[in-house]
């Protein structure tokens, strides 16, 4: 199936009821127009980071359900999948062969070892430091092989996640492989988690490594055009980097509209939030929330230091049971410049601002994605985030089918729901369509959208600082 101009939900497999088929269930029940497609979060058999190490592509985590499952999804939704290019688990078939056989073994080049990419007598403290990485220690790992040596291989993130040389055959042969299998299950768009980490090159920081990264990502656009699937390269880090993918014409994630939406809603100002919808390219999904923290680094420079500042003690001072300790090494937070807490907690569990920054999310240019949490106006998770010590854990709240029955009678979800099907279905929102953005004073917002044959018009009047609304649809009044 194409990818279509309706809203995207982001789930795990096993968070909206117990498995795949309980999804399915639950999106014909309470979504069905409300959400067009699906990213199914990664759905493998994997060794850890909540599906992020995948250690075989090949086949479904049993537990989750089965091919059958993922393709009844794709039957009725555009569904996008998740493609590590960066790394795979240490479990997997590869990397078990090369830690048995070693240098006998035919993976052995799937793999960054450490002693092969470095000249002798380095990496030194200045190589190590260059590095862009996660982790203040560098990011490699010993690995023991079976005929007793050790030696060094790369990996970004967790110890179960080893990366791997996409420069080498035999791993650019895995990409078409894992690419022609994906398609062949319905996937409409790939997701390149960690995309920005795949291309190491000596004396460079090794992250978004121009023009190697470019080369790798023409590549696998190439490979995935045979079979009509896109590509979403996943990024977080300055805007003017999406906006550099965005000129290449991939589809783009807007990471920087949640902190900018944020802060507008805790200051009332309008002025941040129309320069950001003015630049924004329209070939991108826009989120609010997702399996990750709040990003704060996305949106530098489009707030100044201070309003980043600003916004994140508001976020600390406003939501509802944000701690600053939830987002720190105490609770296995990899990325400081990220603040675990759901999109509703972070405005202080208010219907009328949660709203309004699903409306305004709505309006912007691109497809809204909306995280499963944030589609029942999820609360923040306090008892499985110290059940688990998991930072992000407190944004992965586990719904079972009768709570997903009462919170879709909540108010404000009913609302969500009415603005969703209002979104998917109105043409003003086409994406060859036009976009004009005004602020009639310090605190309001206009967004008008209108279809490429200006025959449908849609138009949005906010004040940031009361929260209160109009839409239009051709000059009739919208009421959700």
């Amino acid at each position: 199936m194409q990818i279509k101009n309706e809203a995207m939900l982001i789930t795990y497999s096993d968070s909206l009821g117990k498995n795949m088929k309980d999804l399915k269930f639950v999106l014909e029940t309470y979504f069905k127009e409300s959400i067009g497609g699906v990213h199914l979060l990664p759905f493998f058999p994997s060794t850890g980071d909540r599906g992020f190490a995948p250690s075989d592509y090949t086949t479904v985590d049993p537990d989750l359900g089965s091919w059958e499952d993922v393709d009844a999804l794709g039957e009725q939704y555009y569904l996008m999948f998740d493609f590590m290019i960066n790394h795979i688990s240490r479990e997997s078939k590869f990397f078990q062969d090369f830690k048995k056989n070693h240098e006998n073994s035919p993976y052995k080049d799937m793999f960054i070892r450490v002693h092969e990419f470095f000249p002798p007598g380095r990496p030194t403290q200045e190589d190590i430091d260059l590095i862009y990485k996660r982790k203040d220690k560098a990011p490699f790992q010993t690995v023991q092989f079976e005929d007793g040596t050790t030696e060094e291989v790369w990996n970004t993130f967790g110890e179960e996640q080893i990366d791997l040389d996409v420069k080498k055959e035999i791993v650019k042969a895995f990409i078409r492989e894992t690419i022609k299998d994906m398609a062949s299950h319905g996937c409409s768009l790939i997701r390149l988690d960690a995309f920005a980490y795949a291309v190491k090159k000596l004396d460079t920081n090794d992250f978004f490594v121009e023009p190697e990264i470019w080369d790798l990502l023409d590549e696998v656009r190439a490979e995935a055009a045979k079979y009509q699937v896109e590509l979403l390269p996943e990024i977080h880090e300055h805007y003017s980097i999406q906006m550099k993918i965005a000129d290449h014409d991939y589809f783009v994630y807007d990471f920087a509209l949640p902190m900018v939406v944020l802060y507008s809603l805790y200051s009332g100002k309008s002025n941040r939030l129309a320069n950001w919808l003015k630049m924004s390219p329209m070939k991108q999904f826009t989120t609010l929330d997702t399996h990750d923290g709040i990003g704060v680094v996305d949106a530098r420079d489009l707030l100044t230091d201070e309003e980043l500042d600003y916004t994140s003690e508001q976020l600390y001072k406003v939501g509802a049971n944000v701690k600053k300790v939830y987002s720190s090494e105490k609770y296995n937070n990899l990325d400081i410049y990220q603040i675990n807490s759901t999109y509703y907690s972070a405005l202080g569990n208010d219907d009328a601002s949660y709203l309004l920054s699903r409306i305004l999310q709505c309006f912007a240019p691109g497809i809204p994605q909306i995280y499963y949490v944030g589609l029942l106006a999820g609360e923040n998770d306090i008892e499985l985030l110290e059940a688990t010590k998991e930072g992000r854990n407190i944004n992965r709240h586990y719904y079972t089918l009768e709570e997903i029955e009462k919170e879709v009678e909540r108010p404000v979800v009913k609302q969500l729901l009415s603005l969703l099907r209002f979104r998917n279905t109105s043409k003003a929102f086409d994406l060859d369509g036009e976009i004009q953005i005004s602020t009639p004073d310090e605190s309001t917002i206009e967004i008008v959208r209108s279809s490429a044959d200006h025959q449908s018009k849609a138009r949005l009047v906010a004040n940031l600082a009361t929260k209160e609304f109009t839409i239009e649809e051709n000059d009739v009044t919208v009421h959700l």
